[in-house]
């Protein structure tokens, strides 16, 4: 596709949600209006049923003036996977039921997308982590994550123990259910519910935090976004495994090591103005998503 003449703007869907598809194909629409073109990462056009409209993911960072995600923070997460990691800002637009990450819901979309569409809106920046699983001394697998990257015990089984080294240090040994390494975006989701701390989004920092530690004393522990951490798995339990953001898994063998750093650049979500995060961070958290109107 050309589009030389028209600023691009990504669609992100998930075609999961009901509405979707419907949603995706009226966006384009309207964005036609407005003198932008749409576009989706590659086949995701064809099951919208606007052949044509897709561009190859190494093209965007050049052609794309950002990405409207339309899903919940599962999407998001996704997307920033994907897209945030090179550099495209995106918009969160909630078709789900909790949208903590998100900004928009569906029924705001098309009043308030001109507001973005013209700059008038707020950047916020997140840090993501990449991590790397060696096996014998070699890296076996890599993958990126926004919110955490976890060693987890499976289903069945005892519980793994690992141990947990920064800096080149040892930290612990952990006999847990499992080991969260997140992000300040990530301190909101499996983090918060296994005992840790919130963190301001901004904050350039590492969490680590225990789930289910059979001991009186382990805590989490907040780490300065430079040093990199290693867990290295030394009883898994029947299928321990690296679980990033809850949606990409790699199973894990005994000697297995787990490196995690920041990576960069930062993903850049797009707010409106006046946006801020401790006003989330009240509604949707301490009231709870259910007593949100919608």
């Amino acid at each position: 596709m050309t589009g030389k003449t028209k600023s691009l703007i990504g669609v992100y869907p998930n075609l999961h949600k009901e509405g979707s598809r419907e949603l995706s194909a009226r966006l384009l629409d309207w964005l036609e209006v407005q003198g932008y073109r749409g576009c989706f990462p590659p086949c995701l056009s064809v099951l919208v049923g606007r052949a044509g409209h897709d561009l190859p993911l190494k093209l965007w960072p050049e052609r794309v003036k950002f990405a409207v995600v339309l899903g919940g923070d599962g999407t998001l997460l996704a997307a920033g996977r994907a897209l945030g990691c090179r550099g495209i800002p995106l918009l969160g637009v909630n078709l789900g039921h909790f949208g903590f990450l998100t900004e928009l819901e569906s029924e705001e979309l098309f009043s308030t997308l001109p507001s973005f569409l013209t700059g008038r809106h707020q950047e916020d920046k997140r840090i993501f982590l990449r991590a790397s699983v060696l096996r014998g001394g070699q890296v076996i697998r890599t993958g990126l994550a926004m919110n955490e990257a976890c060693v987890v015990k499976g289903p069945y089984g005892r519980m793994t123990i690992t141990t947990l080294r920064v800096g080149g240090n040892i930290v612990d040994t952990y006999s847990a259910d499992g080991l969260i390494i997140a992000t300040p975006t990530g301190s909101t989701a499996y983090s918060l519910s296994a005992g840790g701390p919130i963190m301001e989004p901004s904050i350039e920092a590492l969490l680590v935090t225990p789930v289910c530690a059979h001991t009186l004393y382990s805590r989490s522990i907040v780490l300065p976004a430079r040093e990199s951490c290693e867990i290295e798995v030394v009883e898994p339990s029947q299928s321990t495994s690296l679980s990033l953001d809850g949606q990409e898994f790699f199973a894990l063998e005994k000697g297995d090591i787990v490196r995690v750093a920041v990576a960069g650049p930062k993903v850049t979500l797009l707010r409106r103005e006046g946006w801020s995060f401790y006003n989330v961070l009240r509604r949707k958290l301490k009231e709870g998503a259910d007593r949100l109107p919608r």
